[in-house]
Order: structure tokens, then C-alpha cells, then sequence
């Protein structure tokens, strides 16, 4: 497979599709891990409501850096051993494993903000190639399957991960309590366990799944002088930025206002179940609170359940009505799963709250890649893939930067006036991809 790759892209098997994408679920493993912990490990350690925008800047940053360079490089790389995106998706699952093991070891905010820096990075190096490649890999009739395939991988691993701190006190007796400034030993096992799973998955993928080599047309321009290096890559990145497609900038736009909704509860929703609900104090001695975060945990991974199941008819109900009107539906019902969390008072109602949630979930992590298809200039994915990652992570940077002072100055450290915004927020994104999206009337069916 050292030659150019000259011919059509074959059909795929449930079985290849399947193991192209099990890199995916680790990954997943990793993102969600920090995302139902790492407010509580800060909170733990003695920072405020307000201080824990800011301490999570560490993952839009890398993202805004990382992913437009690293979409770069794989669009370049080729080894006839390695192939083009995969060397991506194993550097970045050892390096973040590391991170992983030794999160749970901080002992200083610091250091813990310092860790997730580190893993953010190499999350953000394994993760980037992965939406590229599934372009590379499929023909354009099984591209809507590939997506789908990875928003199950994503709420598996999303689930399992979200629930360990609840399951390794309840199934395991890990305790859920500690001094105060520490972390209980049933957070500290669940970073361990997905570490494992993260390099494992990773590595799994990497050595099942060959990838094609480049065309004629991808050597030639890579040969073409001026082409490489560092300026050479920041100008093509620049360029790429200038000249989006247009549909490219709508679909951005809803994701620049979807996305921080999750943000929110990714801050704060643990927490807040943990004081809000539960009525504890937002200290790691607290039983309480130890309880209400760990049953907000579990919700969280109910929600990656929800995602899991309803990948598996989105392609239908999108078949049906579109994908944007899909889309906005999802988003809706995510804003109403936010919003009603500040309205429980019953644990159990959360549930109910985050099968929205995962409705929304669902399609974000597939439509808005659906409805760019076709519109991406050949031999660019990883780039543009990249590019629109800037409208996932710019909102975030906004919201790290800027919503600790709201916090604090206006919603008085409420967690579940946090919440409500970001419902508001997805209702925005609904709104813009309702009204502004033109969609043919014949959009390619899931296969």
C-alpha cells in the first residue's frame, strides 16, 4: 500500500466500521471522565462556583491550537506502516493516559489544572483525525453510517465512564469521602479504569484498521514547493478560515451557541445536583454532597445511555424530516432537559431531565458533520474538520474566561441559574438552524 490510492473507496463491513471506531469510545472514555469530575475535584480542592470556568480554559485552548495543526499534519502524513491519521491516534491515547493515572494524585489546584492542560492536548491529538477519518475510509453512502457509529462509541464510553464513581462505591465499596482538599479513592479508581480503557480502545483501532494511501493529486501538492513547514501550514489554515463554505459557516454559527449549554452542565451540573438536591456542602468530607455527586455522575452516564440508543434511529427520523429540522428538534429537547433541572427536587426526576439531554447529544455528535458533507473540499477534511472544531471551543474560551464573573457578579454563584442559561443558549442554536439552513430536498439516506 506504498503506492498512490487510485481507486474507489470500497464498501465497508459492519465489523471494519465497527473497529474503526472503538478508538473512539476510549477517547469518549477520557473526555467524560474529566467532564462529570473535574468540577468536583476542584471544588474538592478549594476552588469557588466562579473559579471553575476559568480552570476548565485548559481544554478550548488546546482545542483553538491543537486541532487546526494536528488536522494539518495527518492531511500530510503518510507511512506505509502507520498510514496517515493513525500515528495521531496513538501518540495522543499514551500521553493522555498518563495524564489520566495521576489526575486523581493532585494534590493542589494547580496541579490538577496543570494535568488537565496535559490531557486536553493529547486528547485533543488523538481525538481531531478521528472525523477525518471516517472520510478517508468510506465511501460517500456509508459516511452518514460512520458518523452514527462513532455517536455510539461516544455514548457507550461515554455511559461507562460517567457512572464509574457511582459504581465503584456502591458495587466496589471504594470510599466516596475524604479529608477535606483530596479526592475520594471511588473518583481516584475511575481515572485509573480509564486510563486502561483509553489506550487500550486506542490501540485496538490503530492495529485492526489499515487506512488507503494518497492519491496522485495529494503527493503532487504536497511536493509542491512552499507547500510545507510551519508557514507554509499556518498559511493554508489561514486560508482555509477566510474561504469556509457557506453552509460551513451557518452550521458554525449553531454550534457556536450550542455548545455552551454543555459546557455549563459539564461545570456545574454535578455539583449543583450535589448541593442543589441533594442539599449537601460543596466539601469532599460531606457525605452529602459525596452522595448527590456521585448520583449526578450516574445521571450523566444515563444520558450517554440515551445517546446510545437514539444514534440508532436518528438516521431514520433524519431520513424523515431533514436533518436540520432533526437538529433543531434534538437541540430543543436538550434545552428543556437543562432547564428542568433547576425545577426537581426528587432525584430520581433527574433522569427524565437527561434523556433530552441525550437526545440532543446524539445529534450533535452526528448532524452537523451530516450536513457538511459533500460541501468540503477534497484532500482539507482534517483542516476544515479543525476550523470547525474553533466554533466548539471559542464559546467555551468565552464562557472560561467571562462567566465566572457572571457567576459571581450577577447569578450569585447560583449553579442552576447556570444551567437555565445554557438551555437558553441551545434554544438560540435551534433557532438559527431552523430559520437559516437551506437543505435540498433530497438528502442522502443513512446506509
Amino acid at each position: 500500500m506504498s503506492s498512490a490510492f487510485t481507486g474507489e473507496k470500497p464498501r465497508l463491513s459492519l465489523v471494519e466500521i465497527i473497529n474503526m471506531s472503538v478508538g473512539f469510545f476510549g477517547i469518549q472514555f477520557g473526555w467524560d471522565l474529566q467532564r462529570a469530575n473535574m468540577g468536583r475535584i476542584y471544588e474538592n480542592l478549594g476552588a469557588n462556583p466562579d473559579q471553575v470556568p476559568l480552570l476548565f480554559l485548559a481544554a478550548p485552548l488546546t482545542g483553538l491550537l491543537v486541532q487546526p495543526v494536528i488536522g494539518y499534519m495527518s492531511d500530510r502524513t503518510w507511512s506505509p506502516r502507520w498510514g496517515r491519521r493513525r500515528p495521531y491516534f496513538m501518540l495522543g491515547a499514551i500521553l493522555s493516559s498518563i495524564a489520566l493515572v495521576f489526575m486523581p494524585h493532585s494534590s493542589t489546584l494547580f496541579m490538577a489544572a496543570g494535568l488537565l492542560w496535559v490531557l486536553d492536548v493529547f486528547g485533543n491529538v488523538a481525538m481531531e483525525p478521528f472525523r477525518a477519518f471516517v472520510t478517508d475510509k468510506l465511501p460517500d453512502s456509508q459516511v452518514n453510517r460512520g458518523f452514527i457509529m462513532q455517536s455510539l462509541m461516544i455514548g457507550l464510553g461515554g455511559s461507562i465512564a460517567s457512572a464509574l464513581p457511582w459504581l465503584f462505591k456502591n458495587v466496589m465499596n471504594k470510599a466516596n469521602t475524604t479529608t477535606s482538599g483530596g479526592i475520594p479513592a471511588n473518583v481516584q479508581w475511575s481515572f485509573y479504569l480509564g486510563a486502561f480503557f483509553f489506550l487500550s480502545a486506542v490501540l485496538y483501532t490503530v492495529f485492526t484498521t489499515k487506512e488507503y494511501p494518497p492519491t496522485e493529486e495529494e503527493l503532487t501538492k504536497k511536493a509542491e514547493p512552499g507547500s510545507g513547514g510551519f508557514l507554509g501550514g499556518a498559511k493554508e489554515i489561514f486560508h482555509a478560515l477566510r474561504n469556509m463554505p457557506s453552509r460551513m459557516r451557518i452550521i458554525s454559527l449553531v454550534q457556536f451557541f450550542t455548545w455552551p449549554g454543555l459546557f455549563l452542565m459539564w461545570f456545574f451540573y454535578s455539583t449543583a445536583v450535589g448541593v442543589n438536591v441533594f442539599g449537601g456542602k460543596a466539601d469532599a468530607s460531606d457525605p452529602v454532597f459525596a452522595e448527590g455527586a456521585d448520583f449526578g455522575g450516574l445521571t450523566l452516564s444515563f444520558y450517554s445511555v440515551v445517546t446510545f440508543f437514539f444514534a440508532l434511529v436518528l438516521p431514520s427520523i433524519a431520513d424523515k424530516l431533514g436533518r436540520k429540522t432533526t437538529h433543531a428538534l434534538c437541540l430543543l429537547a436538550g434545552a428543556l432537559g437543562l432547564i428542568s433541572v433547576s425545577f426537581i427536587h426528587d432525584k430520581y426526576y433527574l433522569f427524565g431531565s437527561m434523556v433530552g439531554v441525550g437526545i440532543a447529544w446524539a445529534s450533535i455528535l452526528s448532524m452537523p458533520y451530516a450536513m457538511l458533507s459533500g460541501c468540503l473540499p477534497k484532500g482539507k477534511v482534517g483542516i476544515y474538520m479543525g476550523i470547525f472544531n474553533f466554533f466548539i471551543v471559542l464559546p467555551e474560551i468565552i464562557a472560561s474566561l467571562g462567566f465566572g464573573w457572571l457567576m459571581k457578579n450577577v447569578l450569585n454563584n447560583d449553579r442552576m441559574a447556570a444551567l437555565k442559561i445554557g438551555g437558553l443558549l441551545m434554544v438560540i442554536a435551534a433557532a438559527i438552524c431552523i430559520i437559516f439552513i437551506r437543505e435540498n430536498k433530497q438528502t442522502s439516506k443513512a446506509s
